[in-house]
């Protein structure tokens, strides 16, 4: 079995709602997502996939969506608010959790038909969320 990472690195902004803390309220971070693929053979460039194909899908894809964004609960009382001012938002279905972020950007790898089996969303330099199914 070949496996390869790749880091990718964005801002969001966020706030859980049902926490008691600091979290709890509007605040960013200055976020590094580790996409690890596996695979049990390689292409015929013998590489499990091009780093640069990687970064060219998802890197795109959260500047896009994600990159210097609210990423807000979609029962977030404030987000009607933000998004009447036109603030960038990102609405989520659940808490935007470093966990709930880490499935939504593994969800998007993996329909891009990269083999990935884990995403790490390191929120802070000594915290960090994984998702694999």
């Amino acid at each position: 079995m070949y496996k390869v990472m790749k880091t990718v690195s964005f801002c969001y902004g966020h706030r859980l709602l049902n926490y008691q803390g600091k979290c709890q309220h509007l605040h960013g971070h200055n976020a590094d997502v580790v996409i690890t693929l596996e695979s049990e053979a390689l292409d015929a460039r013998g590489m499990v996939v091009d780093f640069t194909d990687i970064k060219a899908v998802v890197k795109e894809w959260l500047d896009n969506e994600l990159d210097h964004t609210l990423l807000l609960c979609r029962d977030d009382p404030v987000l009607p608010l933000l998004e009447g001012a036109g603030e960038r938002v990102f609405v989520m279905d659940d808490n935007p959790t470093a966990e709930n972020i880490a499935r939504l950007i593994f969800e998007f790898v993996a329909q891009q038909g990269f083999p990935v089996v884990e995403v790490s969303l390191w929120e802070t330099g000594t915290s960090c969320a994984s998702y694999r199914p």
